[in-house]
């Protein structure tokens, strides 16, 4: 386990939006003991869990754009992934992607809440979320076999998405939403897609 903890961390990626998520912390310290510091942080985390489904089929999975920016974009962000998802240097999502959207998301909520600490509380739950997800995704492509029987579990389910067919088991970190709208099937009632491998490939 180790070694997998060390390669984790050693993602410059992974250790800019952990160092992130400490500084987060230590500024909403003092406000631990209230409780709508934790909803704050809850809903935050609730909020990546729905937003990882949703981007994950509407935007990762979106037909292969005209324009050769977007398509450029798109395939460092997550087309790349599936034609080598063992590869680290495309497993992990760039802090110029991640960053950015957290920022946005948690201004609307100030402008909102009109709150700095609940904010920050907001964008922390944001943040830890995203490196949950991001170890699950990681160990998914490792060859480490999870202790749990939910790690075992996810492992196999988004290893699916990878290798039977890309139109199905969207959640990373869940299966929850895949079953609420109905993308979570029996994968032997699934046929083996041709361009899981290669969603550019794609019609």
């Amino acid at each position: 386990m180790k070694q997998y903890v060390k390669e984790f961390f050693g993602d410059i990626h992974v250790r800019i939006m952990s160092v992130l998520v400490l500084i987060g912390i230590i500024f909403i310290a003092r406000s631990f003991g209230e409780w709508a510091t934790w909803l704050a942080i809850v809903i935050g985390m609730a909020g990546y869990a729905f937003a990882e489904y949703l981007i994950h089929r509407f935007i990762f999975h979106m037909k292969p754009p005209k324009s050769t920016l977007m398509l450029k974009f798109i395939k460092r962000i997550h087309y790349d992934h599936h034609v080598d998802p063992r590869n680290l240097k495309l497993l992990f999502l760039p802090v110029w992607y991640s960053l950015p959207n957290i920022v946005i998301i948690s201004l609307l909520a100030f402008f909102v809440i009109q709150n700095v600490i609940l904010t920050v509380a907001f964008a922390v739950g944001i943040s830890t979320f995203l490196l949950y997800y991001e170890w699950t995704h990681y160990i998914a492509h490792k060859e480490y076999v999870p202790k749990t029987s939910w790690g075992k579990r996810m492992k196999k389910i988004h290893l699916w998405h990878h290798y039977k067919n890309e139109n199905y088991w969207y959640g990373v970190t869940s299966p929850t939403f895949d079953k609420v709208f109905g993308t979570y099937k029996d994968h032997q009632a699934v046929p083996k897609s041709e361009t899981a491998r290669d969603l550019e490939k794609r019609a």
